[in-house]
């Protein structure tokens, strides 16, 4: 019986693959912040064709959203991976999140327990004063 239940946990774990080790933290901020322009021609199908456009371009500054992710020993500053229509997160809620490679991924469980792709724009080293003041 004991060699059964031992291999009925061993396949149990070779099944479940990859194991995601989770850091906590909080976002304590999220602010807007430029991140390129976005353009639009004044060219129009119409006017292309007739040779009454004048090819004009329109440039507004795109906005980004930039969290600020306080773990217990580094302060993260973190965008979006996908830049079209990111979720807004709620702010002062705790969160979880790993690092993979080159980008965070980050979860609420409050919310929707969803993983996001977030891109790691500046990391910066927390105080022993700085942790002592937010627990």
């Amino acid at each position: 019986m004991r060699l059964f239940l031992s291999l009925l946990l061993l396949m149990g774990t070779s099944l479940a693959g990859e194991v995601r080790n989770y850091m906590s933290g909080e976002l304590q901020e999220m602010s807007s912040v430029e991140c390129g322009y976005d353009e639009k021609s004044g060219k129009g199908f119409t006017g292309a064709l007739l040779g009454t456009d004048n090819g004009s371009r329109k440039m507004r500054e795109a906005l980004c959203q930039e969290y600020t992710l306080v773990a217990d020993k580094v302060i993260y500053r973190i965008r979006p991976k996908k830049d079209k229509k990111p979720d807004l997160l709620p702010v002062g809620e705790p969160v979880e999140f790993r690092i993979k490679k080159d980008k965070l991924i980050l979860r609420v469980r409050e919310l929707d327990d969803k993983e996001r792709e977030f891109l790691v724009v500046s990391m910066t080293p927390r105080t022993t004063q700085q942790a002592k003041t937010s627990e």
